[in-house]
């Protein structure tokens, strides 16, 4: 298969129907608005703090985080993806949910984006940033905020260093930029953001996310069985769940709760 084939058939796979397109849960995701919230009660001028929020969602996928965020927030916000469908799904959620008049969408790719300096309360990115280097996403989203304003953003990371060899080398593959909790929160802190809090998502985030998944991988086992291309993405997707399986008490996801600093 051609890289052209091989990302039809990956968006084929992540179709837009799916729940989730990457670990996450709606608890998580509140108990990071929540710190971000009363925290900007905490610290700002009361006027500004009832004042509507401008989010900035990067890599919002289908949306599940950005509903999330617009039915528990006095907000409006930008939702911004690299694949239009997964955008047109994100308005069919939001019109059910009726949240439509709160979001507006962007496509576009978060490493381009021309975006007005300053112009975001709070930037939000659920296991988006690897695409352009998680610390580079940081560092090039720092302008976009105002003074003091907060970053929300979900990272893989190791939990520890004592991972067994093919867990680390799966990932050397897979994420080689992969580090530790550690290791994150002091490179955070020399991009020029105070951490606030960070947290480990819990297993059910990934669960909510890998068991459709790996019932839609045995169904495309069985109806792609004679195409070994196909097949091999397949098995690639079922290693990462089994991996998951596996050694989920080595890695995960860390949220990383910021304010910007001047």
């Amino acid at each position: 298969m051609n890289e052209q084939e091989q990302m039809k058939f990956f968006y084929e796979i992540f179709d837009t129907s799916l729940t989730r397109l990457g670990p996450g849960e709606n608890d998580s995701t509140q108990k990071a608005l929540d710190t971000l919230l009363s925290y900007r009660i905490g610290h700002c001028d009361k006027s500004l703090a009832a004042t509507q929020l401008r989010i900035l969602d990067l890599g919002c996928g289908n949306g599940a985080q950005t509903i999330q965020l617009a039915k528990q927030a006095n907000c409006t916000i930008l939702a911004v993806d690299n694949h239009q469908p997964f955008l047109d799904e994100l308005r069919r959620r939001a019109e059910i949910e009726g949240v439509a008049d709160k979001i507006q969408t962007l496509l576009g790719d978060m490493s381009t984006l021309n975006l007005e300096k300053g112009s975001f309360d709070i930037i939000w990115s659920e296991g988006a940033l690897y695409s352009m280097g998680f610390l580079n996403g940081l560092e090039t989203y720092h302008a976009r905020l105002i003074p003091d304003g907060l970053f929300a953003a979900s990272e893989l990371c190791w939990f520890d260093n004592e991972a067994p060899e093919e867990c680390r080398q799966f990932f050397a593959n897979e994420y080689p930029a992969m580090t530790t909790v550690e290791s994150n929160l002091d490179a955070i802190k020399a991009r020029k953001y105070e951490v606030l809090e960070h947290f480990a998502l819990p297993e059910s985030a990934w669960w909510e996310y890998y068991l459709p998944l790996e019932k839609r991988l045995e169904e495309y086992r069985d109806k792609y069985s004679d195409d070994p291309g196909k097949i091999a993405i397949v098995d690639s997707l079922q290693m990462e769940v089994d991996f998951y399986r596996k050694y989920s008490a080595h890695y995960g996801y860390a949220f990383f709760l910021l304010r910007r600093c001047a």
